[in-house]
């Protein structure tokens, strides 16, 4: 059986619920609504008001009341109703939750869920990737699953880790990628990429919805003779370093790819680490495929000039074969 991105993350958040009872949940309309995208439906209904807690819109006093509840031995999953509201618990998560294991050696179990992306016309307040603010911060690991069957072990791994998590969900994903997934309890590891498309000629490092980007173009270019791999990171922090170099010295030519816009996205970190640790392997330069440096237009067809595509990426990819 088909299982939906949205349905595996429901899956592997009712599951670790199930089996651990300090995991609870909270968020605006988490509980009677089910949340903004119905991840959580059904929760209250099977686990009752204590452990799944519609809040004020507050996000700072969402995230705060999970970091205090977590030093209590509690597990939260708090969702951000969008990952562009997370910014109003910017402080609570980067100067407090991030910092707590440095200072005193204090384990935060919490998982900070943020519905993130564009391709929803959500406008510029609502479907944002803004990933990068939080990989910059020592303290937190970022999860960014890109497929349902990681989407579900992700989560699950995330709930279990003892230090804080920022889940980032790509909202147009949740009800477009489904596949079947593995029966019973599993886990993904957090800070291992895997290789979502065996390749020889050129390397793609990229993750969440951009790894159905990639893939679409590697269809494309196989026809053309051009063999591309896919390195789907999965999570920027811990970042698997050893896997991207890995590739990059296979194939000698790299693309980084993600939805954020240029100037201070984690692609940046990618391609400096790629020019430090492989340069002597390099073939052509290593190209950066993202959106531009602007807030995210509302009006559809401004939308889709703006956010990476496949056509964005196949010239790309052609130039760089080709060189």
């Amino acid at each position: 059986m088909l299982t939906s991105y949205v349905e595996a993350i429901r899956e592997g958040i009712l599951e670790e619920m199930e089996r651990d009872p300090n995991v609870f949940l909270l968020g605006e309309d988490i509980g009677v609504y089910g949340g903004a995208f119905k991840v959580t439906a059904g929760a209250l209904e099977r686990f009752g008001a204590r452990r799944v807690i519609d809040t004020p819109i507050s996000e700072s006093a969402i995230v705060g009341a999970a970091i205090g509840a977590s030093f209590m031995g509690l597990r939260p999953v708090a969702e951000m109703q969008f990952a562009d509201f997370i910014s109003c618990a910017f402080d609570q998560i980067v100067n407090f939750a991030a910092k707590c294991r440095y200072r005193w050696n204090a384990p935060v179990p919490i998982v900070v869920r943020a519905p993130c992306g564009g391709g929803i016309h959500g406008g510029p307040f609502h479907s944002q990737q803004n990933e990068a603010w939080f990989a910059h911060t020592p303290g937190l690991k970022v999860v960014l699953p890109a497929t349902a069957r990681d989407a579900k072990g992700l989560i699950k791994a995330a709930i279990r880790d003892n230090d804080p998590v920022i889940f980032f969900e790509h909202k147009a994903l949740y009800r477009k990628i489904k596949e079947e997934i593995p029966p019973g309890d599993y886990t993904v590891p957090i800070g291992k990429a895997a290789i979502h498309r065996v390749g020889r000629d050129l390397t793609i490092v990229t993750y969440s919805a951009m790894v159905h980007v990639a893939a679409q173009v590697a269809e494309i270019v196989a026809r053309e003779g051009i063999s591309l791999e896919i390195v789907d990171l999965r999570t920027l922090v811990p970042f698997d370093e050893a896997t991207v170099l890995e590739s990059v010295r296979k194939t000698s030519k790299v693309i980084v790819l993600h939805e954020a816009t240029m100037t201070g996205g984690f692609g940046g970190e990618i391609v400096a680490r790629i020019t430090e640790k492989a340069f002597e392997y390099l073939d052509g330069p290593v190209l950066r495929v993202t959106a531009p440096d602007t807030p995210v237009p509302y009006s559809p067809p401004l939308e889709a000039a703006f956010l990476p595509d496949a056509d964005k990426l196949l010239a790309k990819v052609r130039w760089l074969a080709a060189y």
